[in-house]
């Protein structure tokens, strides 16, 4: 399965890569998405769906637990005309399994490491001025922890001021990084991930973005 979705993964970066307009990369991301999720036997439930705006732009933030976080995201916004951009670290640029793919899908690149963030923000108005919306992990890494969030980095927030995007919350109830592991190990059928969506909360909402979120879904 890793060598399959290693295989998948490249393919589709090169079709990426030769992706002709910013549409036909994000139909190509959900093409993938189906592709390998429908392999590891994994659907997507999504709850609320009512709450899915059918356009607009949005900073759209999402708790992460698993690599495929961002494919079970693609899949619940299938019917939508919402199309985003990623927010990705340098090191899935530099990855020899994820690099192609995401330096072609459509990704605003994160370096942590850099002193000087106005590159990061003038491609995410870039992104804005487009048409497009913004896709975010406000917990900044991967929460391995017992808990269902770890602590909101404040840069979502400066996002979405800084671009007057209204914020369109969503959370991955399931611990999606478990049922991945099944799938591998246990090749499991029919295997369920649960997502969730919330109420979309005003970029000029001055309450801290996660305490919000957790209100929102009842984590306290």
């Amino acid at each position: 399965m890793a060598i399959y979705a290693m295989y998948l993964t490249n393919r589709y970066g090169i079709k990426l890569k030769k992706a002709k307009s910013s549409q036909e990369q994000m139909n190509l991301r959900l093409q993938y998405s189906k592709e390998l999720l429908s392999k590891l036997n994994i659907k997507i439930n999504v709850e609320n769906k009512e709450c899915i705006p059918t356009q607009g732009q949005y900073l759209l933030i999402s708790n992460h637990r698993s690599i495929i976080d961002p494919l079970i995201i693609e899949i619940a916004l299938e019917n939508s005309n919402i199309n985003g951009y990623w927010v990705a670290k340098k090191e899935l640029y530099n990855s020899s399994f994820f690099g192609t793919f995401t330096r072609n899908a459509g990704t605003i690149l994160l370096d942590r490491e850099s002193s000087n963030m106005s590159v990061f923000f003038k491609k995410a108005k870039e992104v804005v001025s487009q048409k497009h919306s913004i896709y975010i992990f406000p917990e900044g890494t991967r929460n391995k922890q017992n808990t269902p969030i770890s602590s909101f980095k404040e840069g979502s927030r400066i996002i979405a001021l800084k671009n007057r995007l209204d914020i369109l919350p969503v959370y991955i109830k399931t611990n999606a990084n478990d049922i991945l592991k099944e799938a591998i190990e246990k090749r499991t059928k029919d295997l369920t991930i649960n997502i969730c969506i919330g109420d979309i909360i005003s970029y000029k909402d001055k309450t801290p973005l996660e305490e919000n979120y957790k209100k929102q879904f009842n984590l306290d």
